[in-house]
């Protein structure tokens, strides 16, 4: 209850940009816990914002196949995203994993428009790496970094042509209307819905930049099951995005398609032809995900 009137005070009092974003500067972790080789990557923004972020190289013995930069979700930090890139490089993908201003231990505090200057340093570090070079790109999307990812490459098409695929997982249409969903899933809040809705800016949303990502591929994972971004903001990008784009559609909690090795497969299949590939397209090709009891 407590949580709740907090929330609801901090909408009205703030109504801008930082209400998407929840840090955690607390790394519990390292990817060492995964038994994965890493390093601590230090960037730095165009503003001077000192940033970090976590380097994952190919498991020893494979062959390079590309490079990930995955934009990881809202709250937390690289510590508990980790999950959704783990497993990359044992498939002979080397990830780039970056903590957004305020998130880890990089400096400031997240707001919107200044962290696309962040996304725009990793891309400027994978640019001098020297383990990138002639080497495929990809950028994984998770949630709210998958959204941010979208309008990024909408206002930088010379960053979308380098692009090999955009692999978006969970990712809201609309902050507005997710803000709206969350709202009135709580009952101290679903009277005022709407209004505290419209306190959260919607500009750089998803759905209005999506459609200029052409001839981009992209891949777009959605669960069936999504308590957090149902999943008719899925439907929506697909929709809205040029070819080629494949839906994928997934099981699972927000954010957790690649808990399951199915849709880890998959995402392997696609990066090998994201031109060609037409995942599982029909709902009822999806398999049972739930783990045994």
């Amino acid at each position: 209850m407590r949580h709740c009137v907090l929330i609801v005070f901090a909408m009205l009092l703030q109504g801008c940009s930082a209400l998407l974003f929840y840090p955690d500067t607390y790394l519990p972790f390292t990817p060492e816990r995964a038994k994965l080789d890493y390093r601590d990557i230090a960037l730095t923004a165009a503003d001077g914002t000192r940033l970090h972020a976590w380097w994952l190289p190919a498991k020893p013995g494979v062959e390079v196949k590309g490079t990930v930069l995955h934009l990881h979700g809202n709250g937390g930090n690289v510590a508990s995203h980790l999950g959704g890139s783990w497993w990359l490089p044992a498939q002979g993908y080397q990830v780039l994993l970056l903590d957004y201003r305020g998130y880890g231990r990089s400096e400031g505090s997240p707001s919107l428009p200044a962290l696309y200057q962040d996304i725009d340093a990793a891309f400027a570090w994978l640019d001098q790496a020297p383990e990138t070079r002639d080497k495929p790109l990809v950028v994984l999307g998770q949630s709210i970094g998958g959204a941010l990812a979208v309008h990024y490459l909408a206002e930088h098409p010379e960053r979308r042509a380098g692009l090999h695929a955009l692999v978006l997982d969970g990712v809201p249409a609309s902050y507005r209307e997710v803000a709206r969903y969350s709202l009135s899933n709580v009952w101290l809040t679903w009277p005022l819905q709407g209004p505290l809705s419209w306190l959260i800016p919607d500009g750089d949303s998803a759905i209005r930049g999506i459609g200029k990502l052409q001839g981009l591929p992209m891949l777009i994972y959605h669960s069936l099951d999504d308590p957090v971004v149902p999943l008719s903001n899925g439907v929506r990008l697909y929709q809205a995005a040029p070819p080629p784009r494949v839906f994928q559609p997934v099981r699972g909690g927000h954010v957790q398609t690649f808990a399951d090795p199915t849709w880890r497969k998959v995402m392997v299949l696609y990066l090998e032809d994201p031109q060609g590939f037409v995942g599982l397209r029909r709902l009822a090709e999806v398999p049972d995900t739930e783990s045994p009891q």
